[in-house]
């Protein structure tokens, strides 16, 4: 009997979750702002997502990446999200939005609202010490001048803790974490690096402790009470507090090393995380944490309270930690940093065969996921260049197109740079095309824009729309551009 109540109470949130996002992306619509299909069918937004597919098409071949998953967000609608390669080599599994990866660090989130929530309900204030709530709590303090360390220095990276606890974990093949019973053992032959509230220093076994303090004020093993409190009300019935074994290579997508010199990559086995699973044992997907940011954003949005009180979500994606170097700022257990005149939130994550991303722009509603599995994926690069290019996109969509577009579908291709490697991919972006280096490392400076003068011929604009040399394609059978004709040489289509 117990199980089937638990299993109602599981079903109950997600469908109470899943009517939330429902009625979040109706009200929008019904205020007046563009739905799903209106904005993906907008000139701006289609063109950047084109060139955002080619672009990371482009990424996964050159830098020989087995897969990548990618999902944009825009307030309660995951409005774009595709798959590259595999998750599974052997298999040709392909990767999608619903393919499991280790999220690693990004798993530091849930840990981190779990303890707000706690903060919230009086059960332990952020300036409390460690040692009220843990009173094992025992490493050596070697700085005499040193203040407490506190519950909010974990969450921000500044309580003067090791990177890790003592053991060689990162190490494979098989990767041994230690239990929470070892971890709390070996604190005791472990000393901080510096003193609390003095300096960055990213930690493991600093978010593993405050995992630790929710199982202790809560009265519940930290897993259940992550599912309990978090993850079935916000319905995300695809992220689990574990690595699932069962599901490696299946669901799950089976990670593999960093590239050798020799260009080849090995599988990685399954690793369990034990006692620091709180800073980095989560599983999930790109629809999952799709919904992940799609509740924040709602939440920031109506105010009150779900899961946690909108102004305790606000307070997190607040910056309370400046380095004195005044170049790493952190909020809550939230990576927060300016970029231009952008504040983007959220978390990366690394473990043995998988590289991962979860960014945000509260302020305009929008977030990109992207999740890997290699040991060197290209999930920062990839989530920063997809920003980038969105962002102004969907600022652009708000207002319907009224312009009837011209078909430039015929020119569209990848077209080789040969002898010099790499390839052009042209693809429609509103009433122009754009050529896209690939391989590169940056999408904005990869673009080269080009406007059309007449039959099928364009010429590339400048920066400031200078018109500048032709491009001319030459069409072959079923009226389809087989080559180009740029500076007396050509390029030719790529099958």
């Amino acid at each position: 009997m117990p199980a089937k109540k638990s299993t109602l109470i599981t079903v109950g949130f997600f469908v109470l979750a899943q009517l939330s996002f429902a009625v979040a992306a109706q009200e929008s619509r019904e205020n007046g702002e563009p739905g799903r299909e209106e904005i993906l069918a907008h000139p701006e937004v289609r063109g950047a997502i084109a060139a955002i597919d080619a672009w990371i098409e482009g990424v996964l071949i050159y830098d020989k990446v087995p897969g990548i998953s990618v999902g944009i967000v825009r307030d309660q609608d995951l409005i774009w999200s595709n798959g590259y390669g595999y998750s599974n080599v052997a298999q040709k599994r392909p990767a999608d939005a619903d393919t499991l990866y280790s999220i690693c660090s990004i798993s530091k989130l849930f840990t981190s609202i779990g303890i707000m929530q706690l903060r919230d309900l009086d059960q332990l204030r952020l300036r409390d010490s460690v040692n009220q709530h843990l009173e094992w709590f025992d490493i050596k303090q070697a700085y005499k001048s040193s203040g407490p360390m506190t519950i909010e220095s974990l969450l921000t990276h500044s309580s003067g803790l090791p990177r890790e606890s003592d053991y060689p974990y990162w190490n494979g093949p098989d990767f041994p974490f230690p239990s929470r019973e070892e971890m709390i053992e070996r604190l005791k032959t472990q000393q901080t690096l510096y003193p609390a509230q003095h300096h960055f220093q990213y930690s493991n076994l600093a978010l593993s402790l405050a995992g630790e303090i929710i199982q202790a004020r809560s009265g519940q093993k930290y897993q259940e009470y992550v599912q309990e409190h978090i993850l079935d009300p916000l319905g995300l019935t695809s992220t689990r507090t574990y690595y699932p074994e069962r599901m490696h290579g299946h669901e799950l997508a089976i990670g593999y090393t960093g590239m050798h010199r020799d260009g080849a990559r090995d599988p990685v086995e399954p690793f369990f995380t034990r006692g620091i699973t709180p800073a980095a044992g989560f599983t999930s997907s790109v629809n999952d944490l799709s919904r992940f940011a799609s509740w924040q954003f709602r939440l920031l949005e109506n105010g009150g309270e779900e899961v946690l009180k909108a102004n305790t979500l606000r307070e997190m994606h607040r910056v309370h930690w400046i380095d004195p170097d005044w170049n790493t700022t952190w909020g809550l257990g939230f990576s927060v940093r300016r970029v231009d005149d952008t504040t983007i939130v959220g978390h990366g994550g690394g473990c043995p065969g998988y590289i991962t991303r979860f960014a945000m722009i509260p302020s305009h509603k929008i977030a990109v996921v992207v999740l890997t599995n290699a040991g060197d994926g290209p999930a920062r690069r990839v989530a920063q260049n997809v920003l980038k290019t969105i962002r102004p996109a969907l600022k652009k969509a708000a207002t319907p197109s009224t312009r009837e577009e011209q078909d430039f579908s015929m020119y569209e291709g990848n077209f080789d740079s040969w002898p010099w490697g790499g390839e052009v991919a042209i693809r429609q972006w509103g009433e122009l095309l754009v050529a896209i280096t690939i391989p590169s490392d940056d999408l904005s400076e990869a673009m080269t824009k080009l406007r059309h003068v007449s039959g099928h011929e364009f010429v590339r604009l400048t920066d400031d729309d200078e018109p500048r040399e032709a491009w001319v394609f030459e069409m072959g059978d079923g009226n389809r551009a087989e080559r180009i004709l740029q500076h007396s040489s050509y390029s030719n289509r790529i099958e």
